[in-house]
């Protein structure tokens, strides 16, 4: 039975698992979850998972919520088809792996998740821009959490771990694009970080990559698709709740 992943790929740990699985040749049935209408707050999608977010990863009557942790536990139960690479059986490799998954939660992710919110979801939802002081405040984290991948994490190797791709790569570059995909060019003026974007993207397969992140280059759409499922009513007070 292959494994069923529960995604939208406007998500950027659901691109990360939909992008190893895909690389990989992992067994799965894409289940869509559209977050934009509110499916995850749904009776269907919480029977799945009581956290209500995606991804989610179903192995027979196994369910298993987290981006990092599927993406580990598919890495190892298909060990025998997937390289080792991706999550070495070397002790220090898998440590250099292990050491960007748990940096990258309160920085890459939350400072590049705070500044999409802010340029693309906070307008349509608010009618307005974000107070120049937030949005002043939200990029300097997100240029501090980039200074710090490219000085800690990436130096001077081909990739995280070194001359090979991981899942820290994985899991490092749809967090990148995320506000790239706002039309801030993250890659300007930012050349060790660009030329290690354009591996990442030719090791995964230029036609992949595209795949994975089409619905976040057109984010444009999303205050038709919000208005269209009645989700800017139901997201106001709360967005304005955790931004407040």
């Amino acid at each position: 039975m292959p494994l069923e992943l529960y995604l939208d790929l406007h998500s950027r740990p659901c691109r990360s698992v939909f992008l190893f699985a895909k690389k990989n040749d992992i067994p799965f049935e894409f289940k869509f979850v559209d977050l934009a209408s509110g499916q995850h707050y749904g009776e269907d999608f919480g029977n799945v998972s009581v956290v209500r977010k995606v991804p989610v990863l179903k192995d027979g009557d196994f369910i298993l919520t987290e981006s990092v942790a599927i993406l580990k536990y598919m890495a190892e139960k298909f060990s025998a088809s997937v390289s080792d690479n991706w999550y070495p059986a070397d002790l220090q490799e898998r440590a250099r792996v292990n050491e960007y998954l748990a940096w990258q939660h309160s920085a890459m992710r939350a400072h590049g998740s705070k500044v999409y919110w802010f340029r693309a979801i906070l307008p349509i939802i608010t009618g307005a821009e974000v107070p120049k002081e937030k949005m002043d405040s939200a990029m300097e984290d997100l240029t501090q959490s980039l200074k710090v991948f490219e000085e800690k994490f990436l130096q001077d190797k081909p990739f995280i771990v070194g001359d090979q791709i991981s899942l820290a790569d994985i899991v490092a570059i749809v967090e990148v694009m995320q506000p790239f995909g706002t039309g801030l060019d993250v890659f300007e003026s930012r050349p060790k970080l660009s030329a290690w974007k354009d591996r990442v993207k030719k090791e995964i397969g230029e036609a992949l990559f595209d795949e994975a992140h089409n619905s976040l280059m057109n984010v444009a759409n999303l205050p038709q698709t919000f208005e269209k499922n009645g989700m800017l009513e139901f997201l106001k007070p709360r967005i304005q709740k955790m931004f407040n």
